[in-house]
């Protein structure tokens, strides 16, 4: 069954205006209620990524359980993203978002009484990280699978740009109000300093949770996606129906097993390496993490923007341009694991940043665009359990290995990177991927099993 869509919206701006602006956008009342929730909450979010790590290595010192609370948050998280995607599928997206705000703060919420009361145990941290991962993985598949519900297909790369640019801005501002905060407040990385900045930092997170639900409430999504009841069996069929539509495509196949390879490299060194670079070598300590984080968030939002505003590649080398920009993000890792000096590292950050933003940006608004509405929350699902699947193993052994050589660890996963990545542009589906960005026909065969 086709599912319900709202076209109020899509219908408040001529087509030959909305497809060339911004502004434009933000005319549409539906999309702009979600994208000040979005902006109240990623703001939020950024005190929390900085504050939960250095709360670990606050009470421990030790960069191994700070990458076994990461994994705790991250195996949940990947284990339910393909049952967040079915259910966005199945039910409104908005829903399923706001549902997933409110438990996301009250998980925060609850954490903050202990660490300001100074009482906070190490137990309680594990058990944050393994419930809000579980959380997370309800909300990110809906995130993704509203956007097309609110603007036309010809808005949607500009709708993705400001999205994305808004979280991207985010993460250029809150580490380092976070981290200074944290610092302000003597909550650095040594046994018994004071807590308070940090429990503070997940007040205003947890908050912020609380304000992007009620904006998120006013969203007209549509409604429910499909009518039919929730036996398990058909979740499970939604679910194994979506990983045969990846199987089945040689372009996404190839591109998946690519961002889950690439990930893994990524993700450990930079949130476990670049916390301990910043502890250990940096002057400063959580405002060098800070500066750091919010370069490399700076980098993000300006790579979005030239997403948003140049030209896409020709679609005959569009593939072998993404593959090449993303390859650079091994260049970016090893000079990390290099770097001497917090503003070495901060300009390494900013030009990571760039690269990933302009490629994400691109590769996301290519994906919604061959993918039909009935399906986008699986397909969405699909692309951050690629994304996030390996999190877990890659954190974990970062945070076991980092202690051994911290240099020679970012050097061995950026080469691998680089490798990795240009042995994939042989692979004609990759290189091509741009020539057949249209498919929703092929994909919409199978939007079937949810109805």
């Amino acid at each position: 069954m086709e599912s319900k869509t709202n076209t109020q919206d899509k219908a408040a701006v001529p087509e030959e205006k909305t497809s060339t602006s911004f502004l434009s956008l933000f005319g549409l009342r539906n999309f702009r209620l979600l994208w000040i929730s979005e902006a109240v909450s990623v703001i939020g979010d950024q005190f929390y990524l900085i504050a939960l790590p250095w709360l670990v290595l606050n009470l421990t010192g030790d960069a191994l359980a700070m990458g076994t609370v990461l994994a705790l948050a991250a195996v949940p998280r990947a284990l339910f993203l393909l049952v967040g995607g079915a259910l966005t599928d199945r039910f409104s997206p908005r829903m399923v978002m706001f549902v997933s705000n409110f438990m996301r703060m009250a998980l925060v919420l609850l954490l903050s009484v202990p660490v300001l009361n100074g009482n906070i145990a190490m137990w309680m941290i594990y058990s944050l990280a393994l419930l809000f991962g579980l959380a997370d993985a309800f909300f990110y598949p809906a995130q993704s699978a509203i956007i097309p519900r609110l603007v036309r297909d010809d808005q949607l790369q500009g709708a993705n740009a400001i999205l994305q640019g808004t979280w991207q801005l985010s993460l250029f501002a809150g580490p380092v109000l976070a981290g200074t905060l944290i610092a302000m407040m003597a909550g650095d990385a040594s046994a018994g300093g004071d807590l308070r900045g940090i429990g503070l930092a997940l007040v205003i997170d947890g908050l912020s949770f609380l304000i992007s639900a009620v904006f998120l409430w006013f969203v007209d999504d549509g409604g429910t996606a499909v009518s039919g009841g929730g036996e398990k069996e058909r979740l499970f069929a939604a679910i194994r129906e979506g990983l045969q539509m990846v199987w089945r495509d040689p372009a996404l196949r190839a591109f998946f097993v690519l961002i889950a390879i690439s990930n893994f490299l990524i993700i450990g060194p930079l949130s476990i390496g670049v916390p301990v670079l910043a502890a250990n070598r940096f002057a400063g300590g959580a405002a060098a993490f800070g500066i750091i984080m919010s370069a490399y968030g700076g980098g993000l939002l300006l790579g979005t923007i030239l997403a948003g505003v140049l030209p896409r590649p020709p679609a005959k080398h569009m593939g072998i341009v993404l593959g090449l920009i993303w390859s650079g993000l091994g260049l970016g890792i090893i000079g990390l694991g290099l770097a001497q000096a917090t503003y070495m590292a901060a300009a390494i950050a900013l030009l990571m940043g760039v690269a990933e933003g302009y490629v994400v940006i691109l590769f996301i608004t290519w994906l919604q665009r061959r993918t039909t509405e009935a399906v986008l929350g699986r397909m969405m699902s699909l692309l951050m359990f690629a994304s996030v699947g390996l999190q877990p193993l890659s954190n974990m052994l970062t945070g076991a290995l980092i202690g051994l050589n911290a240099q020679f660890l970012f050097l061995i996963f950026g080469a691998l990177m680089i490798f990795i990545t240009l042995v994939f542009l042989f692979n004609p589906a990759v290189r091509s991927m741009g020539i057949t960005a249209q498919s929703k026909p092929l994909l919409s065969q199978s939007a079937t099993s949810v109805e």
